[in-house]
């Protein structure tokens, strides 16, 4: 038995029509969406590229004009917030955690004499390290503000007339030392070791050896004791040369300071009295007019009392005095 190959015995791919059905229920094309924008299209392609073509068109099939466009609206929103989300973890996965600066506590320096200014220079420049100032105008301006009496008016009044006078930090401390340190060889041995410590801690690349910091510390000494005292001992560190040399100026002191001592003048005493209503000076007086042996008695000739107070009888006292004229006479 034949059967006849007719239209209904044919297969379904065969079939020109059915093919494209089949095609048009798993493919999308531009001309049958002609409501949707180019970004749409190409955001509906896109998500494709995700779920798949078929199941894009599926979808594109059961939804209205409307929702198509909320559809491809909804996955543009979604590309820009993955987007976003990336960039963030990018950036910050690539930066370097910030480091919190510290606000350290500087005292004013005004200038008086003897104040040090070196540690207070050291003040400064740990505070700046510390607030994590690079530049130098803002080195200078913090500075500036941590001055106070005649430093203050001084620096001030230095940038009023000169807008640009400390151009670097270096420049402003080094016009601050000689606008307020002592003269050259008129410092004291402390603020000199103060001096020495800070030039020598600043040395970093090239450290100097100890015989050569004694060295360059003694040298630098005025002439005087001090400086005999430490070449005499010739001490073999630094800080063994500053105990040294401080301990050195201070017995100078206490030498001077006993051997300038000024002594009180005694009191002259009035041979007429003390002032009226005095009566604590005529105490004293008195007291020392009666221990006062020197003292003679012009009615009765001994010593150490005077004639008011003389407790001789007039008789007595009138034989003596005639004795005294008559040897006067002879």
């Amino acid at each position: 038995m034949e059967y006849e190959h007719g239209a209904e015995n044919q297969p379904m791919d065969g079939n020109p029509s059915m093919r494209g059905l089949s095609e048009s229920a798993t493919h999308i094309a531009r001309a049958d969406y002609p409501h949707l924008s180019d970004p749409e299209w190409e955001a509906l392609q896109r998500l494709a590229t995700v779920m798949g073509e078929a199941a894009v068109a599926t979808m594109l099939r059961t939804l209205s004009p409307t929702e198509q466009h909320g559809l491809a609206l909804g996955f543009i929103v979604k590309e820009q917030r993955d987007a976003a989300a990336a960039t963030t973890t990018t950036a910050s996965s690539g930066t370097t955690p910030r480091v919190q600066s510290l606000k350290l506590h500087v005292s004013n320096y005004v200038g008086k004499e003897g104040e040090p200014l070196l540690r207070w220079l050291v003040e400064v420049d740990t505070a700046i390290a510390a607030r994590r100032i690079f530049d130098d105008p803002s080195k200078v301006a913090f500075a500036m503000s941590c001055l106070g009496g005649r430093a203050r008016s001084w620096a001030y009044g230095r940038r009023l007339t000169d807008a640009t006078c400390f151009g670097t930090y270096a420049e402003f401390k080094e016009e601050l030392r000689q606008a307020f340190e002592p003269p050259k060889n008129e410092h004291h041995v402390h603020a000199y070791a103060q001096r020495a410590r800070y030039l020598v801690s600043n040395i970093v690349t090239n450290p100097m050896d100890e015989a050569t910091k004694v060295v360059t510390f003694m040298k630098g000494l005025r002439d005087g004791p001090v400086k005999t005292y430490l070449f005499r001992e010739y001490p073999s560190t630094l800080e063994a040369g500053i105990t040294l040399a401080m301990l050195e100026e201070f017995c100078l002191r206490q030498a001077k300071f006993h051997v300038n001592v000024p002594t009180m003048a005694r009191p002259v005493i009035k041979t007429g009295g003390p002032e009226p209503m005095d009566l604590s000076n005529a105490t004293a007086a008195g007291h020392q007019q009666r221990n006062n042996s020197s003292v003679r008695c012009l009615r009765c000739g001994y010593t150490g009392h005077y004639a008011r107070e003389c407790t001789v009888a007039v008789h007595k006292a009138g034989g003596r005095r005639g004795d005294a004229g008559h040897r006067r006479d002879q």
